[in-house]
């Protein structure tokens, strides 16, 4: 029998009416038999998630300030959870312990890590699972980076005696036994490592969406969705705002060659997106399969005469920025330019520090940094094959008479990626889905 691993989303567990779609999706197939959970999320427009409610209460204990009313606000949370389905669990002695750990300042991780473990103690309790706490499984370096050898290790060990099981997402444990979280929407990441652990079949990453979708709604109207994508294009999407899945959740088993499914909760006859190794046997309707973009970079531009010529020179200018602690997005250059993309936040108000100190590392002829650009990434594995794509790119920026700040391309070729002012951002968006998409 094939093995899936399930992981909800906050959306998917945000009320009992939720928890129900859950229960039907993973009674379905018997092959689904471990699930990570997220906190509850929102239910309505203008609701907060826990996991929110949780980083704000435990802000008022650390400060010494009276918490009780939010703190009974999130109880009320699960417990209506609880009363809906009709379960007979009683939680109260983990809000005790809860609450005792707020009082003495068991970390911002720690609270924020509460909502998935509660909200893990109920799934496994409707869904009939065994609760696998992730704390035994999922470990952290004593620096804070991930241990992935140890946590697959430990997790193929503790799963290997649970038939069935739900395992909270986006914490571990530090080797002090302190609570460590992943970035925000790490419970994707924990899914990920489950599944790895287990050798499953196929990853399932429930949410809120019918998958991938070729571009961002809010701006593009109406896009296209995308059936299948390689790990590699997921991954370059993802690092330039495409949020469906959490970019770190690829690598885990992108390694090993699992397949990720992504669905829809409130809507599980759709097949989603399939995430896969490689989809080259497989011709695409485009040469484009997804664009996406972030605003908030700044180019920092340095020339030099005979720059090309010079041994060193781009390692002096790295090691630059790099003692400015200043990481880089991109790094585009010509004969005697180049251009480091870096984020806005990292050198406003540090212009000219930074100004003096590359002239000086390099000797450089002149050095500029211009403020407010939106990247965009153009991603397909079709790009490679297909001639004259870049040049399409291009055409669609310049019917709509927007001007380049940044070009650059990766050596894999299956991106390319463009810088414009930040003002021009949704309409550089919307012309190029209109070149590859609405032809």
């Amino acid at each position: 029998m094939s093995l899936k691993i399930v992981k909800f989303g906050g959306s998917s567990l945000a009320d009992a009416e939720h928890f129900r779609k859950v229960y039907e999706i993973v009674k379905a197939e018997p092959e689904r038999r471990y699930v990570i959970p997220s906190a509850p999320g929102k239910r309505f427009d203008g609701d907060t998630k826990v996991t929110d409610m949780l980083y704000s209460c435990y802000g008022l204990a650390s400060e010494g300030e009276p918490f009780d009313e939010e703190f009974a606000a999130i109880e009320k949370r699960f417990t209506d959870i609880i009363d809906d389905l009709g379960l007979d669990l009683d939680l109260s002695r983990e809000f005790a312990k809860i609450r005792s750990a707020f009082e003495n300042a068991a970390g911002r991780d720690y609270a924020a890590s509460r909502g998935e473990y509660l909200n893990g103690i109920i799934l496994a309790n409707y869904l009939g699972y065994d609760f696998v706490d992730a704390a035994k499984c999922v470990r952290f370096n004593e620096n804070g980076t991930f241990n992935l050898d140890f946590t697959i290790e430990k997790t193929a060990e503790h799963l290997s005696h649970h038939q069935t099981g739900v395992i909270p997402g986006f914490y571990g444990k530090m080797p002090n036994d302190t609570i460590k979280t992943f970035s925000r929407g790490g419970s994707d990441i924990t899914g990920s490592l489950v599944a790895r652990a287990v050798n499953a079949d196929l990853y399932e990453n429930w949410t809120d969406v019918n998958g991938f979708l070729v571009a961002d709604p809010r701006i593009v109207h109406n896009p296209e969705g995308i059936e299948e994508i390689t790990y590699k294009e997921l991954r370059e999407l993802s690092y330039m705002g495409a949020t469906v899945l959490h970019e770190d959740a690829i690598f885990p088993v992108s390694q090993v060659g699992i397949p990720i499914n992504i669905r829809n909760t409130n809507d599980p006859s759709q097949a989603g997106t399939m995430i896969v190794r490689d989809a080259s046997g497989n011709k695409a309707a485009h040469h484009v399969t997804g664009i996406a973009g972030k605003k908030g970079f700044s180019i920092i531009n340095v020339e030099k005469s005979l720059m090309n010529g010079e041994v060193g020179f781009i390692r002096r200018l790295l090691e630059v920025i790099e003692s400015l602690e200043i990481s880089i997005e991109h790094i585009p250059s010509g004969i005697d330019t180049v251009s480091i993309v870096v984020e806005q936040s990292a050198v406003l108000g540090r212009e000219q520090e930074i100004i003096d100190a590359v002239t000086k590392g390099v000797n450089a002829s002149h050095v500029t940094i211009d403020h407010d650009v939106a990247v965009i990434a153009v991603v397909g594995r079709g790009m490679i094959r297909a001639a004259g794509t870049a040049a399409r790119v291009f055409k669609a920026v310049a019917a709509e008479n927007i001007n380049l700040r940044m070009i650059d391309q990766g050596s894999s070729e299956i991106s390319i990626i463009i810088g414009v002012a930040q003002n021009s951002f949704e309409d550089t968006m919307k012309s190029i889905y209109n070149e590859f998409f609405r032809k």
